[in-house]
């Protein structure tokens, strides 16, 4: 399987970077003593590549999808992803129906969704493991071991036999259903023709996407390369089990973190949001939909109370990545001059999402204290852009979209929520104070 490129993530989000920025106030001889602190903030996420996945089979008392019978499945997807799936061709030693990667589009050249036949992106693939027999209910398994590339099987395989398009034995419709959210319907049209088969169950997978790549263009097989994790279990006997366990293991969660907006305050309630109280209009909405924190910064730069604002970037990428592979997360860090009765807040955006934002709960936290602090941090909804399935919205900004406005009071995103299950909150961002 193709490995991801790290050089695909590095995407930026518009924003002004105002570093340091301070609200100076009137010295007052009877202050207490100033303390330095370090505030470091880290995107401590194992990011997975596939947003999306799940299997599909027959509901009758076969799983598996005979001439005539369909099936369908569910997912939702935002602009520039594709779907993949696979399922094997039943009379065979080990060829498999799936799309040519990446995968079937989702969304033409104008961001609009899909509907209608999608056959022609289905092609029939060799696993390169078994010597071809004429295709057949006369095919004996496992056959002959070979030690071939997976490649496509283009009218006939390489042992001479003779193939219909994929397109004339699968039958493949999109069918838009709102809201970012998709359903394909397979149909075995194989009955009749010279290449009546059953069809396996399979496996299906949709790639998060960032700066325009898919992280994960080809989760299934790569043409030209051996087969691998398990597709050959799929391929050979129809056993989809070996092939989702791997897809499941790289499906999951992957956002990256805003720069963060880290406040210094005293005196006054947390200046950054109120729960329960629909957005003040101050720039929260701002960093909420589009990472950008520039316009609350030179809000709460001008509010009594507020003693210091900064507005962290990672360096190189300005965005905090997720842990990639074996690479750390993106992190930053911050002196403060801080001073017992002062309170620090943070926010940053959870960038593959509508408007939710990380902030420090309630009335934020001592920032004279030192050790780990995330406990501390919440998952907020700005309530101000309709919420769409995480990392597979087609309304989201950083994924291309334009957002779909809704009004209504800033709230904890539960977990698990209406899409998705995420990973525990400590899990994503780390706060530190050392």
């Amino acid at each position: 399987m193709k490995k991801m490129n790290n050089n695909k993530l590095r995407w930026f989000l518009p924003v002004a970077l105002p570093l340091a920025l301070a609200a100076c106030h009137k010295d007052d001889d009877n202050k207490p003593p100033v303390q330095q602190r370090t505030i470091s903030i880290e995107n401590v996420l194992n990011a997975r590549t596939l947003v999306e996945s799940g299997t599909f089979q027959n509901t009758g008392a076969s799983p598996v999808i005979m001439p005539g019978a369909s099936i369908s499945f569910s997912f939702s997807a935002s602009i520039g992803q594709t779907l993949t799936f696979a399922s094997m061709y039943g009379f065979s030693n080990d060829l498999f129906f799936a799309p040519d990667n990446p995968g079937i589009a989702l969304y033409d050249g104008n961001k609009q969704p899909v509907e209608g036949d999608v056959s022609a992106q289905v092609k029939l693939w060799d696993n390169g493991t078994r010597v071809n027999q004429v295709p057949g209910p006369g095919v004996s398994h496992p056959g002959v071991a070979a030690t071939d590339m997976v490649k496509e099987v283009n009218g006939t395989d390489a042992q001479g036999n003779a193939y219909l398009p994929a397109s004339s034995l699968v039958k493949a419709t999109l069918k838009y259903d709102g809201d970012s959210y998709f359903t394909l319907t397979l149909q075995n049209i194989s009955g009749g023709t010279a290449n009546e088969t059953p069809l396996s169950p399979g496996v299906w997978a949709v790639s998060y996407i960032a700066g325009g790549n898919l992280l994960n263009p080809s989760p299934v097989y790569a043409a030209g390369q051996p087969t691998a994790n398990g597709l050959t279990a799929l391929a050979e006997s129809g056993d989809n089990s070996q092939l989702y366990d791997y897809i499941e293991a790289n499906t999951g969660t992957f956002t990256p973190l805003s720069p963060v907006l880290v406040v210094v305050y005293n005196g006054i309630a947390n200046p950054v949001y109120k729960a329960g109280e629909p957005d003040a209009g101050k720039g929260l909405k701002e960093l909420a939909q589009k990472g950008d924190a520039s316009i609350l910064a030179a809000s709460l730069e001008k509010m009594e109370g507020v003693k210091k604002v900064y507005v962290l970037a990672a360096a190189n990428t300005t965005v905090l990545l997720p842990m990639i592979g074996e690479e750390a997360g993106g992190s930053v860090s911050q002196q403060l001059e801080v001073a017992k009765g002062d309170r620090l807040a943070i926010a940053t955006m959870y960038g593959f999402s509508n408007d939710w934002f990380f902030a420090t709960a309630d009335d934020g936290i001592d920032p004279t204290m030192k050790g780990d602090v995330s406990a501390s941090i919440k998952l907020f909804d700005n309530g101000t852009a309709v919420d769409q399935y995480p990392g597979a919205g087609n309304t989201q900004f950083n994924l291309g979209g334009n957002t779909a406005t809704e009004s209504k009071a800033i709230a904890e995103v539960p977990n698990p929520n209406a899409f998705t299950t995420l990973p525990a909150i400590k899990d994503i961002i780390k706060v530190t104070i050392q």
